[in-house]
């Protein structure tokens, strides 16, 4: 007689892909309890997770393992019957069917798989928890939306597959795309992954999207798919024929679960869309509540939508997202509501209102202790996603009032933690825009702002230009920016060689701060004065100003400010000679810039701290340091960084022996300054470029300094960092003297020094047309373009060179 079936499980119609993990651990589970409920939003593969959980527990359960489908069951008082057909216990007369299935698996040791509860949830808690009662050896693993929520269950949050990072061909997520593509007929090869792994990341690891997007990859490439998922819903609708309808389309997907919200739930749902990532329940209070929900509803109704997976949140409950194919459907329905410009001016309004509380008790407010002004700053950080969303729609919507008021106020898009570079992006969008209603004062508000960005990115004419512009419209409503704007103003002329300039608006804004106890400001503007010092070599007054900028920043007890002022003492002290204490300020101000995550001033302070460290000859860490000052540099965009750092890769050459290597670097600095407006050739070049024509001869030192200045300023990085030694140069063509007359040998000469037609004009006491004449007849005859050719080739002629 054959053996009766201990099971009713499907067999699997495809591979099943990751979740190792998890599959160990649940089983592992039903030793420990004996109810189980999987979790998570339509299409995240809970019931296929369930199938083989159950499929590997068969033989834990004499009794058998059965499922108990019920998607097709439309009322709770069909579960039970259900459950009777599964088991194949019949109804009895006079006896509730109840009574008959709890008999039947009374003594059986068995597992019972309910698969999909969700749009039954109420009766298939009531049912579960009478079996587990009355059942003893029962075990039961759920697949729901939500929880069942009755004693003793157990309930596992189903998540998305792992996405891809570094490793992302092993990721999860991508071998289920490929392994279904592969059933579909497509065969991807190692040229696809970078597209598979965008279209992966942009469908959140969902299982049923990705095996939907698999399945067009016999219409289109996975760059195309990825490319289209702006109209996801449209796009992944080629389900299986035998699947349920529901699973069929990614669309029918999401409805479903839409579709078993309360009319306040989809409220609320439709508009979390606003937010561009995660969000906190305070956010989401101000911006969602308004009738039909009020304020105080928020926290049930959020809290029900994380129970039916529609909401993620961490494990401290206070950060929640949507995964993308879920919002996107809920921007749908709330553009079909009538409320997208409603809530989408609200959350400006609330990113407006949250971020100057942020900026005022960070930055303003005197007294805030530090770790109350950093919650703030990160405070502020985490909403940048939101921020840039807000600002799309103020510039799209022409709402340009609150857009320069979010960018004021948002200290991440402003010196201390922001990418300078990307508000100047912001503000002039939104300065070409209709600005008839704006206030004057606002608009220099926001050139302020402007200003800083322009000169991050090095556009110092621009930001002295719209600084000064700034200045002229700034009243005693924004007195702190018109401070700041003096202190931005030193450090713009003193990158353009105007000390005098900058010493005015030093004292200026000292003046001003001074008289307001603006604490913050008081620093800046010392440190200000203190570099104007140091520009002109009063190195005792500079460390006097110094150390009170210090002082003051200890007061206000931010760690940029300090951070900031610190730097500056190392500058001085380096200027003196005192190679240790420069070492010990610059290092003192690290942790403190990584702690605020402060990519630009981290990346002035290592290279600083480099440079130092290979003046001791401690060269692994300068080299530690200078290469990761160059990453960030590269990172951020900032050719003042990356040419300070490449300053610091030539004196460690020099310092470690490699002199040609020092010029390489040295001249590839000079032609990153001069790209940014600043002088070029510093004292430190002068005397460097000295000491190599000293060493290596006039010829070879302006051979170098020519093909460095050429060269891409990270390959001559590299150079260094590598311990790469530079290569001769091929012998130049030879040239007759007798082509050039003795005067201009004399001056072709000179151009090996590097000088102007001025200075040579008044060394050889001429005018300047002259030596212009006399250079072009050089340049005529020797069939050169450049004067820098003609510094090469004099260099290498026998008493050419001056």
């Amino acid at each position: 007689m054959p053996e009766s079936p201990r099971h009713n499980l499907p067999a699997e119609p495809n591979r099943f892909v990751g979740r190792e993990r998890d599959l160990d651990d649940l089983r592992g589970l039903f030793g420990e309890t004996r109810v189980v409920t999987l979790c998570g939003v339509g299409g995240i593969g809970k019931t296929r997770l369930a199938l083989r959980v159950a499929a590997g527990l068969v033989g834990a359960y004499p009794g058998g393992v059965w499922l108990v489908e019920l998607a097709r069951v439309g009322r709770p008082e069909q579960i039970v019957q259900e459950i009777a057909r599964v088991l194949r216990v019949r109804e009895e007369s006079g006896r509730p069917l109840l009574d008959t299935v709890t008999a039947r698996l009374r003594d059986l040791r068995c597992l019972l798989l309910l698969d999909n509860c969700e749009h039954l949830v109420d009766g298939c808690a009531e049912l579960a928890a009478e079996l587990i009662a009355c059942c003893p050896r029962l075990s039961i693993l759920a697949t729901s939306r939500e929880p069942l929520r009755i004693a003793s269950e157990l309930i596992w949050r189903v998540p998305p597959l792992d996405l891809p990072e570094m490793g992302y061909a092993d990721a999860e997520a991508v071998q289920l795309f490929m392994d279904r593509a592969a059933a579909a007929g497509t065969r991807l090869g190692d040229g696809s992954l970078p597209a598979v792994v965008r279209l992966c990341q942009a469908l959140d690891g969902l299982p049923l999207a990705l095996e939907l997007a698999a399945a067009r990859t016999s219409l289109l490439s996975p760059g195309q798919i990825a490319d289209r998922l702006d109209d996801r819903f449209s796009l992944l609708t080629t389900g299986g024929r035998t699947a349920p309808a529901r699973q069929r389309t990614l669309l029918a997907t999401v409805e479903w679960s839409y579709d078993l919200l309360s009319a306040k739930e989809q409220v609320l749902l439709r508009r979390l869309s606003v937010f561009a990532r995660d969000f906190d329940l305070d956010l989401a209070e101000q911006v969602c509540a308004g009738r039909p929900i009020m304020r105080a509803e928020i926290v049930d109704l959020l809290g029900g939508l994380v129970d039916k997976s529609l909401v993620l949140c961490d494990e401290e409950r206070r950060r929640y997202r949507m995964l993308e194919t879920i919002k996107r459907y809920a921007m749908k329905r709330l553009e079909r509501a009538g409320e997208r410009e409603v809530l989408r001016e609200r959350h400006l309004t609330v990113l407006c209102d949250l971020q100057e509380r942020h900026f005022a008790a960070e930055t303003v407010r005197p007294g805030v202790p530090w770790p109350e002004r950093l919650e703030c700053l990160m405070a502020s950080k985490r909403l940048l996603d939101d921020q840039r969303a807000a600002l799309d729609w103020a510039a799209g919507s022409g709402n340009v009032q609150l857009g320069l008021r979010l960018c004021a106020a948002s200290t991440a898009l402003l010196p201390i933690a922001g990418n300078l570079t990307e508000i100047v992006g912001w503000i002039e969008r939104l300065l070409s825009l209709d600005l008839e209603l704006v206030p004057d004062e606002q608009i220099a508000q926001a050139k302020a702002y402007l200003a800083y960005g322009l000169e991050a990115r090095d556009e110092l004419g621009r930001s002295l230009e719209v600084a000064t512009e700034s200045l002229a419209g700034l009243g005693e409503g924004n007195a702190f920016t018109r401070r700041v704007m003096h202190s931005l103003m030193v450090i713009v002329l003193l990158r353009m060689g105007r000390a005098d300039e900058a010493l005015h608006h030093a004292e200026r804004g000292l003046a001003d701060a001074d008289e307001s106890g603006d604490a913050w400001n008081q620093a800046a503007g010392l440190a200000g004065l203190s570099a104007v010092a140091l520009t002109r070599g009063r190195l005792r007054e500079a460390q006097r100003l110094g150390d009170e900028a210090l002082a003051r920043a200890c007061e206000h007890g931010h760690r940029w400010l300090m951070a900031r002022m610190a730097a500056q003492l190392g500058a001085v002290a380096e200027a003196r000679g005192d190679l240790e204490t420069a070492r010990s300020q610059y290092e003192l101000a690290v942790p403190w810039l990584r702690e605020l995550r402060s990519d630009s001033e981290l990346a002035r302070c290592l290279a600083r701290a480099g440079r130092v460290a290979a003046m001791l000859g401690e060269f692994d860490a300068a080299r530690e340091r200078l290469a990761e000052s160059l990453a960030l540099g590269r990172q951020t965009g900032q050719r003042q960084g990356v040419a300070r750092c490449l300053v610091g890769l030539s004196v460690l050459a020099e310092h470690e022996g490699d002199l040609d290597g020092a010029v390489l670097a040295a001249a590839a600095a000079a032609t990153l300054r001069e790209s940014i407006g600043q002088q070029s050739v510093t004292t430190r070049i002068e005397e460097l470029l000295s000491r190599a024509r000293a060493k290596l001869g006039e010829g070879r030192a302006t051979s170098l300094w020519s093909r460095g200045r050429a060269m891409s300023p990270y390959d001559a990085a590299r150079q260094v960092l590598e311990g790469e030694r530079s290569a001769p140069p091929p012998p130049a063509e030879p040239v007759r003297h007798s082509l050039l007359t003795a005067r201009e040998l004399e001056i072709a000469g000179l151009l090996t020094r590097g000088l102007s037609n001025r200075a040579i004009a008044e060394e050889l006491v001429i005018s300047p047309a002259t030596v212009a004449r006399h250079i072009a007849n050089i340049m005529e005859k020797l069939g050169y373009t450049s004067r820098a050719q003609i510094a090469v080739w004099a260099a290498e002629q026998p008493g050419a060179s001056a």
